[in-house]
């Protein structure tokens, strides 16, 4: 899959790491590229088409993908960080990450995958090293689930000629990872290496050492992921 001449749709488009990879995309000469954002006015680039679009309403979605038939790759950005947790957090804000980080992916994919096939595309999902390790309650339970699914996706979607790739990163600098004073990539770096994962066929990105990290940690003892078990 290449990303010169083709037809990008970026969710979340307007902020963070989804502005980054729409102007990746743009970068390497994408013929077209759609940025989605529940306020399309947020998206001040002029050389994309901006796309109201909030991933959580079915109908919203099914307009998005109305408007954007050509698409040829499908990128599931768009998420929130609550952080809730499963006993100390109100039921309505775990259910709001799901929503967010799992359903909306879903709603998305099932709206686009007609047109990925039909356009011979490719489909990208933006997971977490939080898919592996359950420290944000949550968050990383609702990212945990989108891997899940989009291992299901390749699945049911490799038959029909549409490839997909999952990325996993750590911290990203951007808005959402402000507070965070540890490392971190900075989102045209993550965006660099969704593009090439792609453009390579990639099943799977490790954008940077502490997801290659926690992944190595999932064939060990589950201490090595949790310390704070050990001789529990």
């Amino acid at each position: 899959m290449k990303i010169q001449n083709s037809v990008v749709f970026v969710t979340g488009g307007n902020r963070g790491l989804g502005k980054s990879l729409v102007e990746q995309a743009l970068a390497r000469g994408a013929s077209k590229v759609y940025a989605a954002a529940r306020d399309p006015k947020t998206i001040t680039n002029p050389d994309v088409v901006p796309v109201a679009l909030d991933i959580t309403d079915p109908e919203s979605v099914t307009a998005a993908a109305r408007l954007a038939g050509d698409v040829t790759v499908l990128v599931n950005n768009a998420a929130i960080a609550i952080g809730a947790e499963f006993l100390g957090s109100s039921v309505d804000d775990v259910r709001r990450e799901f929503e967010t980080n799992f359903y909306g992916p879903l709603h998305v994919t099932r709206a686009f995958a007609p047109l990925l096939v039909r356009n011979g595309g490719h489909l990208l999902n933006i997971h977490s090293a939080l898919s592996w390790l359950a420290i944000s309650g949550s968050y990383s339970a609702s990212k945990a689930a989108l891997w899940s699914m989009t291992n299901s996706l390749r699945l049911e979607l490799q038959p029909q000629g549409v490839g997909v790739t999952g990325l996993h990163v750590a911290y990203v600098d951007t808005e959402m990872a402000a507070h965070i004073t540890g490392p971190k990539t900075s989102p045209a770096e993550v965006a660099r290496q969704a593009f090439d994962g792609i453009e390579t066929g990639a099943a799977e990105i490790l954008a940077d050492d502490v997801s290659r990290s926690v992944k190595a940690g999932l064939a060990a003892d589950l201490t090595a992921l949790y310390p704070q078990l050990a001789g529990a």
